[in-house]
């Protein structure tokens, strides 16, 4: 096994390419559909181009990077990228708590990484326009609403990871694939109601680099992101546990 210290580099690096690709692709969604009218006060940008053909388009942006994760560095950290997944694996025995609170503080500067690279990328249009691709509940979804639907399609995803990654009879060479899909599936529905996070890193990078770089201050939606994530991972995981008992 790498150490800790090289796992944790892994993990922050994964996850920020998670950030740089998957909400980048949301940001430059944004960015192609300003100055349009939104049809609706629900459609406030993301879906001027086809509905759900965009959140589609930014859901296999995320599926894809998140497989290329994990064929590029499951071997070596494990490829949580997602402090959801790690708490859950965490709470069911599975992992230490130090490498745990490793791993967390890793995702969570590779998330703010990939959110100011692509900054550095794109210009001030990301933040201003973009929102560094940012997530909140969408016009007239309360905050219930969205930590619901953020634990629910958590739920959906821990139980695949258990299914096809943690769990030793599962078929190998197939996780990084399922899992890819299986968020892009996720965002698809999902994103027009919450942002489609399914990961509070993946939402606390562009809410640090969007306040540290003048837009917008969005941090009262954040506990929705800790909230659904982490309940729906830890409900799945034990879930699955229950179930697959032997």
């Amino acid at each position: 096994m790498a150490t800790l210290a090289n796992r944790s580099i892994a993990e922050a690096v994964g996850t920020a390419l998670l950030v740089y690709f998957g909400a980048g692709a949301a940001a430059i969604t944004l960015m192609i559909a300003n100055g349009t009218k939104p049809a609706t006060p629900f459609n406030i940008g993301i879906g001027q181009l086809g509905g759900l053909g965009d959140w589609f388009a930014i859901g296999i942006t995320f599926g894809i990077v998140i497989a290329a994760v994990i064929y590029a560095l499951g071997r070596v950290s494990g490829a949580h990228i997602n402090p959801a997944v790690t708490i859950a694996l965490w709470a069911t025995k599975r992992f230490p708590s130090g490498d745990a609170i490793a791993y967390i503080i890793a995702q969570c500067i590779g998330a703010a990484a990939g959110s100011l690279l692509f900054f550095l990328t794109v210009g001030m249009d990301a933040v201003t326009i973009g929102g560094l691709g940012a997530t909140a509940p969408f016009p007239g979804i309360g905050y219930g609403q969205a930590i619901l639907i953020e634990t629910i399609a958590t739920f959906v995803l821990m139980l695949v990871i258990m299914g096809v990654a943690v769990d030793k009879r599962a078929p190998p060479g197939f996780a990084g694939l399922i899992i890819g899909l299986t968020v892009a599936g996720m965002i698809t529905m999902a994103g027009n109601i919450s942002g489609a996070s399914l990961n509070t890193a993946r939402t606390f990078g562009p809410y640090l680099m969007d306040f540290l770089l003048g837009g917008s201050n969005l941090w009262a939606f954040f506990p929705i992101y800790i909230i659904g994530p982490v309940i729906g991972a830890v409900l799945a995981a034990f879930f699955y546990d229950r179930i697959s008992a032997e």
